[in-house]
This record gives C-alpha cells, sequence and structure tokens, in this order.
C-alpha cells in the first residue's frame, strides 16, 4: 500500500485504525489513537491541555481521557463481537483539526446467556457519527467522538400520505 499523501486520506486512515481496534477490542492500540495533553505544543491548548470527549450513543457525555478510555475498556469488556460497516464517510481538514462524519452499520453479540454457547444474539444498530481529529507531531489523533443512534423509520407516515 502507498503511502497516504494528503491530509484527508492520513485522516481517513487514523478514523479507518480507531474503528478497526474497536473490532479486534485492542485497548492499548485503542489508548494510541486519542489525543493526549502532551500530544501538541499548540498555544490554545496550554494548562490543562486538550481534553477529550466521548459520546456513545445513549450515554451521557464523558470529558477527559480517564473517563473516555474507561468507557472504552467497559464496552470492550461486556463486548464478545463488534463490527462496523461504515457508509456515508465524508472528511474535511481546516488546518490542524479534521472532521469526519459517518454511519456506523454495527452489527455485535455480547457474551453467551449459556456456557456451552460461543457468542449470545447478533444485534444490528444503526448510528450517526462525528469524530474530530486533531494533527500531532505523531500524527492525527482523536479529539472527540459522538456517536447518535439513528431512529428507525415505521412506515406508518407513508402509508398514511398515500391513504389521503
Amino acid at each position: 500500500m502507498s503511502t497516504p499523501r494528503t491530509d484527508i486520506e492520513q485522516v481517513e486512515l487514523a478514523n479507518t485504525a480507531y474503528y478497526e481496534a474497536m473490532e479486534r477490542g485492542d485497548f492499548e492500540e485503542l489508548t494510541s489513537l486519542w489525543l493526549a495533553p502532551l500530544d501538541t505544543s499548540d498555544d490554545d491548548f496550554e494548562g490543562e491541555g486538550a481534553v477529550v470527549s466521548c459520546v456513545h450513543p445513549g450515554w451521557p457525555v464523558l470529558n477527559g481521557r480517564g473517563e473516555v478510555l474507561r468507557s472504552y475498556a467497559l464496552i470492550m469488556a461486556n463486548t464478545e463481537y463488534i463490527q462496523f460497516f461504515l457508509t456515508d464517510v465524508r472528511v474535511s481538514v481546516s488546518g490542524d483539526t479534521a472532521l469526519v462524519t459517518c454511519t456506523e452499520n454495527i452489527l455485535s453479540g455480547g457474551p453467551a446467556p449459556d456456557e456451552g454457547e460461543e457468542l449470545g444474539p447478533l444485534v444490528g444498530q444503526l448510528v450517526v457519527a462525528t469524530n474530530v481529529f486533531r494533527r500531532t507531531p505523531d500524527g492525527w489523533k482523536l479529539w472527540s467522538h459522538h456517536a447518535s443512534p439513528v431512529l428507525a423509520e415505521s412506515g406508518e407516515e407513508e402509508d398514511e400520505d398515500s391513504a389521503g
């Protein structure tokens, strides 16, 4: 594979690495992908440093690297299987900040209810996500992840519209 030449290609790779680390349950890799206070020498980040944030679907806002990473440890400990199929991926770069929006088509399964089974029932979920990255000397790092569930359309409105 060739080396990414543009910022957009580099951000796309960082975004993909985030989802792949989640799929593998690789907490160490996931940790390395998040922005740390020492990742930047920008004057905007003096004092407490760059504060990361995360919103998982249905969760409150998590602020701070420790709180965010604990949430991923909890998710990984309670998820036997997870796979992301990303669609509608859009990347925008402005200076040292990048914004990625996408739809996460998630297939996941928890621990088996009985010891004899390998995996609990698989569940599909549709989530829209916004990932904000910051350029650092070590490459693009995740600054914020915000994911929100997409409510499924029931089709009832269409039936009512066509009946009238």
